[in-house]
Parts: C-alpha cells; sequence; structure tokens
C-alpha cells in the first residue's frame, strides 16, 4: 500500500508542476495587460510593470511563481484590491465556498445512495420509475433553475430561509444554496448507485452468499454496497471539487463571496496574479481529491493496487 500511495503522489507532483506551467503559458500570451486604464500613460505603465516585476524575462518569472506558489505566497492584487495579499482574499472567501460544497456533497451523496439502493432493491416497480424519473430531471436542469425556483418559494413566498447569503447567519443563509447545488449530485449518484447495485446484486456471488443465508442487512451494505462504491467515487470526484470551489451562478444568485465570483472578476479586470492564485487553488483541490480517490481505489478493492504492481502483503 505504501507504494501505491507514493507513486500515486509523485504523479500529482508532476501533475502540479504541469499545471504551473501551463497556466503560465496561457497568461503569457492573453492580449492585455493588468494594466488597461486609459488614464495610465506608458511611462506610468512602465514603472507599475517594473514594480511587480512584469518587465523582467520570461523565465525569471517563471521560476519566481513557482517558488511563491509553491510556498503560498500569490502575490498581491494588481486591480481588484490593489496591493491586497491575494492569500489574504482566498482566505476571506475559500471557506465560504467549501462549506456550502461540502454540504452540497453529503446531502447530495446520502439522498442518491438511499435512492440508488432502493430503486435497485424495487427494480421494475414504481419506486424504481420515480428515481430513475427525479435522476434525468436533476440531470436536465442546471442547478440555476433549482436555484431560482427555491429562491422565489422558500426565500420569497414562505420566508423559510433567507434569499441572499450573510456572513451572521452562514449555515441559514447557506441552505437554499446548498439544496441547489446537491441537486445535479442527488440525480448523479442515484442513476450510477442504482445501475451498478443491480448489476452487483445479480452476479453469481451474491447468489451463493443469499443461499447460505447472509443476513440482508449485510448482504447490502457489505458485500453489494462495496462493489458498487468504485464506479460512483470515480463519477463523484470531479463533481466534489466543482462543489467545493463553488458554482459561479449559484455565486451570483445568492450572492455568495466566494472564489468562484473572484475568479471571474479577475478574468474581466486581467488581474493576472488572482487568476493564477485561484485558479492554482482549483487544480490542487482537483488533484488532491483524485488522489484520495485513487487511495479509496486501493482500500475498497486490493486488486488494484496489484494491478499497478504492487505486492500483496
Amino acid at each position: 500500500m505504501r507504494r501505491y500511495v507514493l507513486n500515486r503522489l509523485g504523479l500529482a507532483v508532476v501533475t502540479i508542476l504541469v499545471i504551473l506551467l501551463v497556466l503560465f503559458l496561457i497568461l503569457e500570451f492573453m492580449p492585455g495587460s493588468p494594466f488597461n486604464d486609459e488614464k495610465i500613460t506608458k511611462a506610468q505603465r512602465a514603472v507599475l510593470d517594473a514594480k511587480y516585476g512584469l518587465n523582467q524575462p520570461a523565465l525569471y518569472r517563471f521560476i519566481h511563481y513557482i517558488k511563491a506558489m509553491l510556498s503560498g505566497d500569490f502575490g498581491v492584487s494588481y486591480v481588484i484590491q490593489k496591493n491586497m495579499p491575494i492569500s489574504t482574499m482566498l482566505e476571506a472567501r475559500l471557506p465560504v465556498s467549501i462549506q456550502i460544497g461540502v454540504q452540497a456533497v453529503l446531502l447530495g451523496t446520502l439522498i442518491g445512495l438511499i435512492l440508488g439502493i432502493v430503486a435497485a432493491l424495487k427494480h421494475n416497480s414504481f419506486v424504481d420509475n420515480l428515481t430513475t424519473f427525479i435522476s434525468v430531471i436533476g440531470v436536465s436542469f442546471p442547478s440555476y433553475v433549482f436555484a431560482l425556483a427555491l429562491s422565489y418559494f422558500l426565500g420569497s413566498k414562505l420566508k423559510w430561509f433567507p434569499i441572499l447569503y450573510t456572513s451572521s447567519e452562514p449555515f441559514v443563509s447557506s441552505i437554499l444554496p446548498t439544496i441547489a447545488l446537491s441537486v445535479f449530485t442527488v440525480a448523479t449518484v442515484a442513476r450510477f448507485a442504482r445501475s451498478e447495485m443491480i448489476d452487483v446484486l445479480s452476479s453469481d456471488y451474491m447468489l451463493l452468499s443469499e443461499s447460505k443465508g447472509v443476513k440482508w442487512q449485510r448482504l447490502i451494505f457489505i458485500h453489494a454496497l462495496r462493489n458498487a462504491l468504485i464506479p460512483i467515487i470515480t463519477v463523484l470526484a470531479p463533481l466534489v471539487v466543482a462543489l467545493m470551489t463553488g458554482s459561479l451562478v449559484i455565486e451570483q444568485i445568492f450572492s455568495i463571496p466566494g472564489i468562484g465570483s473572484l475568479l471571474v472578476t479577475a478574468i474581466q479586470v486581467n488581474d493576472y496574479n488572482v487568476i493564477i492564485a485561484v485558479t492554482f487553488v482549483y487544480s490542487i483541490l482537483f488533484i488532491a481529491i483524485m488522489l484520495l480517490v485513487d487511495i479509496l481505489y486501493g482500500v475498497i478493492d486490493p486488486r488494484i493496487r496489484l494491478a499497478k504492481g504492487e505486492k500483496y502483503e
């Protein structure tokens, strides 16, 4: 297991370095400048470029970016909040996005698993058809449609929850965006859980276990669910990152001060340091989640570790 984890860690480090290179090259060839104000003269722009090191050779700036990014120093904002450390901006916004994202992941996964398992156990019944219908609706409609509906009925009409996010009531005001973000996860997890559970329950070893008198609780939650988890985890991994880093539209609808809206603003005003920092955070979270998924693969099914060349101990 140790060798398997070390191989995954090594691959993650290489991936991070490649991402840093690609991000730097993309921004290097982007048109425009962080200082596109027409009131700024060429002399003033040259002074600003010198101040922020933008007049240095590309190789020098790339090496500087790598050292700074890996040490957690993302520099300062050029435009959005001039000379404010980007790490300070992220510290205020990232926890909000992660909180709502984690809530949406947990809620969506729990409800999706329950629906998928029940649908598989009641295959070709009304419950199965209802679950399939819910999955189709959840996948077909974008999250902002549910967000607007929840905001109108539960927020505006019934006044059960606040419409806009407020830091004074972080949990209560995050309920509506959490539900809106979790709908797609519910539909996706339910669909995959149903399909995988049906295949597993009809397999020979499950039929053999049932004939030996294994209790149905153990049969479902220990044997069947464990074998159905790998495809579910695979499809869930990118969803986790997307939810934890916030949905751009959902953040706009509920006025959530997350990192998604920060990235959009930074792109609009060419705030290069903020763009690099936020994208780097997205990449780190994605790589971390995929690394966790790889490790979970090895824990759930040791045959995956053996396929990677690890000796079974």
